[in-house]
C-alpha cells in the first residue's frame, strides 16, 4: 500500500507538468505563427502573446502543492491509505492535465483572436481564467482531502 500512496505523488506532479507543457507547447505554436504574421507586416511583436502561452504554467505548480502536502502525511498514514493517496494523486494529476491542456488551446484561439482584430484582450484574459479555476478547484478540494 505504501508503494500505492507514493505512486500517487508521483502522479500528482507528473501529469501536472504533462498537461503545462501541452499546454504550452499548443499556445507557443499559435504565438510562434502569429509573431511571423507580425514580423512580415514589420509590425511590433506582441508581448501579450507570451501572458496567454505562458499561463499554463500554473497548473505545474497547483500540482507541486498537492504533491508537498501529500509528501507530508506521516508514513503510517501512507502505509495504510496508499490507495486513498493514489487516488488523490491521480484525480489531482489529470484535473491540473486537462485545466492545462484546455487553457493551451484558449490561448492558442486567444492568440488568434488578437493576431487578426487586436481587440478583446480582457475578455481573452477572462476565458483563460475560468478554466484555470478548475485547476485551482481541484487543488483546493483534494488538498483538504489528504489525510494526516
Amino acid at each position: 500500500m505504501e508503494m500505492l500512496g507514493q505512486l500517487g505523488l508521483v502522479l500528482a506532479l507528473g501529469l501536472g507538468a504533462l498537461g503545462s507543457a501541452i499546454g504550452i507547447g499548443i499556445a507557443g505554436q499559435a504565438a510562434a505563427g502569429a509573431w511571423a504574421k507580425q514580423a512580415r507586416s514589420d509590425a511590433p511583436l506582441s508581448f501579450n502573446y507570451i501572458i496567454l502561452l505562458g499561463m499554463p504554467i500554473s497548473q505545474t505548480l497547483y500540482a507541486m502543492i498537492l504533491m508537498r502536502k501529500m509528501l507530508g502525511t506521516p508514513p503510517e498514514i501512507v502505509a495504510a491509505e496508499g490507495a486513498l493517496l493514489l487516488s488523490i494523486g491521480l484525480s489531482g494529476g489529470l484535473a491540473e492535465m486537462f485545466s492545462a491542456f484546455m487553457q493551451g488551446k484558449i490561448g492558442a484561439a486567444a492568440i488568434r483572436c488578437l493576431a487578426e482584430s487586436g481587440k478583446g484582450f480582457a475578455f481573452l484574459i477572462i476565458a483563460m481564467g475560468i478554466v484555470e479555476t478548475v485547476g485551482i478547484l481541484g487543488l483546493a478540494f483534494l488538498y483538504i482531502a489528504v489525510p494526516g
